[in-house]
């Protein structure tokens, strides 16, 4: 869960440094997910470099479920009956939304698969070949942009528990230091990137971007 859950931290950043690009306008935008297409050329075919990582992303995705699940289950044999009295004043919020945050997450990765890349749906009618404008007709939408909100802050409570358990599983949290570093890099990854992410849809429907 760990390592796959390191590997997703990396493919959200990368993916928020690309939303980014819809700042600097149509063409940047649209550049930047032609070059993704052409990246490896002509050492790998064209739009090769993509299919490489939506097989690592998808497979890592079944493996963090699979590990999530079998985590939950150790969970519930290892305690058959119920605590009288369950209350943990050193636990985070974040690390109580863990189990939830990620079935949301999961569904939201179906959803924006569906509107963007898989079935490329453009709710208001428009082209579904232009990346940008694709973008900016579905944010446009006010229950679009606050479904992708919600998902944001879904990620934000993810990645501020799962950075610090990653740290913690991999055994980089044994001193008082090595922990304190791992807890504050968690908050820091899970503001900036649920931040970032948030910038594009809120700045579309305010007509920032347009």
């Amino acid at each position: 869960m760990a390592l796959t859950g390191l590997i997703f931290v990396g493919y959200v950043l990368a993916h928020m440094y690309g939303n980014l690009k819809a700042f600097a306008g149509e063409a940047a935008f649209n550049g930047y997910a032609e070059h993704l297409r052409e990246l490896g050329e002509p050492l790998l075919p064209y739009s090769g470099f993509l299919w490489i990582a939506r097989v690592v992303l998808l497979a890592s995705l079944v493996l963090h479920v699979y590990a999530a699940v079998t985590l939950w289950r150790r969970a519930r044999a290892a305690r058959t009956t119920k605590y009288v009295v369950k209350k943990n004043k050193h636990s985070s919020v974040s690390s109580h939304w863990m189990r939830w945050g990620g079935l949301t997450l999961l569904l939201f990765i179906v959803w924006h698969l569906l509107n963007f890349t898989v079935g490329k749906v453009n709710p208001q009618g428009g082209p579904t070949n232009n990346p940008y404008q694709l973008m900016v007709d579905s944010f446009e939408v006010w229950w679009l942009t606050l479904i992708y909100l919600v998902a944001m802050v879904a990620l934000g409570l993810h990645l501020h528990h799962g950075v610090w358990s990653a740290g913690q599983t991999l055994g980089l949290t044994n001193s008082v230091r090595q922990r304190v570093l791992w807890k504050r890099a968690g908050l820091v990854l899970a503001v900036v990137v649920a931040g970032g992410f948030s910038l594009v849809p809120i700045s579309v429907l305010l007509g920032v971007i347009s």
